[in-house]
């Protein structure tokens, strides 16, 4: 009896953690900018909304898009994987944002009232453990 009772105990605990892990899209903010002195672009994901500005200023006028059903599901894939305390610790894999060969990208997470920034790294080139996830996103501005 002891021991079917440590087994259930066991496994109710690891069911527990294992939901407690998974980082949750629809509750979340993503904010993607790449920026050079003649680009600018930001891209933010709220709600399976997506919205494409390329006026810094603010001047342009803003239209959302809802994600498809398909897209969105990628997105929480890749987003369930990332581990948000180690963003700003990602290495960028290239620098030529440093000569003018690259504009300069962030993404920003507002997720549980808390902020997650990631480092600057190359517009096109982002860190790999972020990579599926920043690719998706750029997929967005490209079908505008």
């Amino acid at each position: 009896m002891k021991l079917f009772a440590v087994l259930l105990l066991s496994i109710f605990l690891s069911k527990s953690c294992e939901g407690q892990t998974k980082n949750d899209l629809k509750t979340a903010v993503l904010e993607y900018s790449a920026n050079t002195r003649g680009f600018y672009q930001k891209i933010t994901i709220q709600d399976q909304m997506v919205t494409i500005s390329k006026d810094r200023s603010g001047n342009d006028k803003l239209v959302s898009t809802k994600i498809s059903e398909k897209d969105w599901k990628e997105l929480e894939v890749y987003f369930e994987t990332i581990n948000l305390d180690s963003l700003e610790t990602l290495k960028a894999p290239t620098e030529k944002r440093f000569h003018d060969g690259a504009a300069i990208a962030n993404l920003d997470v507002q997720y549980k009232d808390k902020t997650y920034q990631t480092t600057s790294f190359d517009h096109g080139y982002p860190p790999e453990a972020i990579k599926k996830l920043i690719d998706k996103i750029n997929t967005f501005a490209k079908k505008e």
